[in-house]
């Protein structure tokens, strides 16, 4: 399958990819995930991008594009990709159908996880993330704390509440959320490829997105 998955932070984007991705070998695709492969691959563009994210600077959208690109070229693409919360832009939108065009590439839908705002409040102030920087295992106070409280199942390492994941914070982002990638919502609607899921079960997702690629 090849889907964009779209929705506020919290909204269960990463966990609904890893449930997709079990199911027919897609692989999951992240702004976060190409932007550290091409800078720890030490391609060119991996140096451009990891020079303005030293600087403190937004990496380009160009530079973004450049790097998705090489990513999608990659062997482990032809099962299948899943981009998960991306493009968060109209003009990455544009830049990227330009992108799948110009790679013979065609888009099964793009997928809204339309979650109420007060889940996803819920949801991110009660999740802590392994301080591991090579594991960042996931958990929730409330539904999957760790065993033993403040430390990591898998490795040990202390498990945190990351500084983008106060109350406060998590109003910015989805005030920032908002301006940006909600208006995506209503551009691949116009282009009739997308498909709104209002759900808070991540099983309940994955159904819905398989029983509309049938």
């Amino acid at each position: 399958m090849k889907l964009i998955l779209l929705g506020a932070p919290g909204a269960g984007k990463g966990t609904v990819a890893k449930l997709l991705t079990a199911i027919d070998g897609s692989v999951q695709i992240s702004t976060g995930d190409i932007l550290r492969g091409a800078v720890k691959a030490g391609t060119e563009l991996g140096k451009q991008a990891e020079t303005a994210m030293n600087s403190g600077a937004l990496v380009s959208d160009d530079l973004i594009m450049g790097i998705m690109g090489e990513r999608l070229k990659e062997d482990d693409c032809k099962s299948g990709f899943l981009l998960d919360g991306f493009p968060r832009t109209i003009p990455q939108a544009d830049a990227l159908k330009v992108l799948l065009t110009d790679m013979g590439i065609s888009l099964d839908m793009v997928v809204n996880l339309n979650v109420p705002r007060d889940v996803v409040m819920d949801r991110l102030t009660t999740r802590r993330t392994c301080n591991n920087s090579s594991c960042q295992e996931i958990y929730n106070v409330k539904s999957n704390p760790p065993k033993q409280e403040g430390i990591c199942d898998k490795c040990g390492s202390p498990v945190i509440q990351r500084d983008d994941e106060t109350e406060e914070a998590i109003a910015k982002r989805l005030e920032t959320f908002t301006e940006q990638t909600a208006p995506l919502v209503d551009y691949y609607g116009k282009e009739g490829s997308l498909v709104d899921i209002q759900a808070t079960s991540s099983d309940v997702v994955v159904q819905t997105i398989q029983s509309n690629l049938s």
